[in-house]
């Protein structure tokens, strides 16, 4: 005897394994983002140390002792005030500390303003040199930190220094 096969499957996904199978991919999609998100702001290991206290950017340079064995000096060339959206000549100097490459990140200190990282050049005698800027500010003052990650032959290390960038008029 032989059978017909239906053309069309009479049998339907019930309403709950749908609902599962939408909920696997959203938990999929937001695992996947996270990964991403988290790699590419460096969530990689930094021993971090910290500023020397009463550091102002706006002033000049501001150092970070390296526990013991060497220093960091930031720079970011500001004469007196650190606007959004101009152009910053970063320096960044290293003593006691041989660096295969340096960065700087500028994040909010208060609120998530996405990724602005700034590879600098190395200038030789432990000495890197970069451009970089601060994005438009949504609030009158705006907290920023200046994370200078230096990547060694040991690991990476590092230090933040905040300051805080208020909104000119236009």
């Amino acid at each position: 005897m032989s059978r017909s096969l239906p053309t069309e499957t009479a049998v339907s996904r019930p309403p709950l394994l749908r609902l599962l199978i939408l909920f696997t991919l959203v938990t999929v999609a937001v695992a996947l983002w996270y990964l991403t998100s988290y790699s590419l702001r460096g969530g990689e290991s930094v021993h971090w140390f910290p500023e020397e206290p009463g550091c102002d950017l706006r002033l000049g340079p501001c150092v970070a002792s390296l526990g013991g064995t060497g220093s960091l000096r930031l720079d970011l060339g500001a004469e007196g005030e650190i606007r959004a959206l101009e152009i910053l000549p970063m320096t960044v100097t290293l003593s006691g500390v041989e660096a295969e490459s340096v960065r700087v990140d500028f994040v909010g200190r208060d609120m998530d303003m996405g990724l602005h990282r700034y590879p600098l050049r190395r200038q030789g005698d432990g000495v890197f040199r970069g451009e970089g800027q601060v994005p438009i500010c949504t609030e009158a003052v705006m907290p920023w930190r200046a994370r200078v990650v230096v990547d060694t032959g040991r690991g990476r290390i590092g230090s933040g220094f905040d300051f805080d960038v208020e909104r000119s008029a236009l």
